[in-house]
């Protein structure tokens, strides 16, 4: 990912104390890496929805003079002007930056290491707790219905509340060893508190989040980034469901019986007669 505009991005911002206005000043850049090199600060800070002084204390906490520095630094980078964009109507548009998102996540899965080793993290862990809560509950529920026919102790937390560390807390005692945590935008701060609190407890984390500068960046183990689209009234998740299914393809390789455990649900529901054919 390092020789593509976004991967150059990433490069620089990486290891660096980003306070959140500059987290989603980051973000944007890396969602529309072909265009920042040739956007005003006035204009990326209405791409990001922060004020134009924040792009500028943003670039000096990059360690440049100013924003005119840091816009110098990536024309050198990536040379060229960008291409004028098709006309597109503003659902095709949502489709396109969508499209991008994936095509960004195939860039990062060019290195499937990160992901194997997620992978037998989360196949070893007996039971495997699995977290998400508001945007991020419908990514949890559908990757825990899929692990829990291979995996044999799935437990899904997709609901916040007191409970929420009692549960962790049970899952431990039971023999966890790590946690799965899907975390989207807007990121509920009880999500930050309880994967500080799994940690703690002595639970690798693994999360699947919007960006590597999320909040949650800091309290996770292994975080994969699969950006969500921003272009209509509520956000698009294609690439983080999409590494939903990634990572149980890849817990399914560590699990020596996952084929089998496939198999005999695939046989009792054919005696069920579970599926319409």
């Amino acid at each position: 990912m390092t020789h593509s505009p976004a991967g150059r991005l990433q490069g620089l911002f990486e290891g660096r104390r980003l306070t959140p206005t500059q987290r989603r000043i980051a973000h944007c850049m890396v969602r529309h890496a072909d265009e920042v090199p040739f956007l005003s600060s006035v204009e990326l800070a209405e791409l990001a929805g922060v004020s134009q002084p924040s792009v500028t204390r943003f670039a000096v906490a990059l360690g440049f003079d100013g924003y005119p520095a840091l816009r110098r630094d990536l024309r050198e980078r990536a040379p060229g002007a960008p291409s004028e964009p098709a006309e597109a109507n503003g659902y095709q548009q949502a489709v396109e930056a969508e499209v991008a998102n994936l095509r960004r996540l195939a860039e990062f899965l060019a290195d499937p290491a990160p992901l194997e080793r997620a992978g037998r993290l989360l196949a070893q862990s007996r039971p495997l707790p699995v977290l998400g809560l508001r945007a991020a509950a419908a990514q949890a529920r559908g990757f825990a219905y899929f692990a829990a026919k291979v995996h044999p102790d799935v437990r899904l937390f997709d609901e916040g509340g007191t409970m929420l560390v009692d549960r962790i807390d049970a899952a431990r005692l039971a023999g966890a060893s790590a946690l799965l945590c899907f975390a989207l935008p807007r990121h509920p701060r009880e999500v930050i508190e309880a994967l500080a609190y799994a940690r703690e407890r002595g639970l690798t984390v693994v999360t699947v989040a919007d960006s590597a500068f999320a909040p949650v960046a800091a309290e996770s183990d292994i975080l994969v980034p699969g950006a969500v689209g921003t272009g209509l009234a509520f956000d698009t998740a294609c690439a983080p469901m999409l590494l939903g299914r990634v990572l149980l393809e890849a817990m399914c390789d560590a699990l020596p019986d996952a084929q089998a455990r496939l198999e005999r649900f695939d046989a009792r529901a054919a005696d069920r007669g579970l599926f319409a054919e």
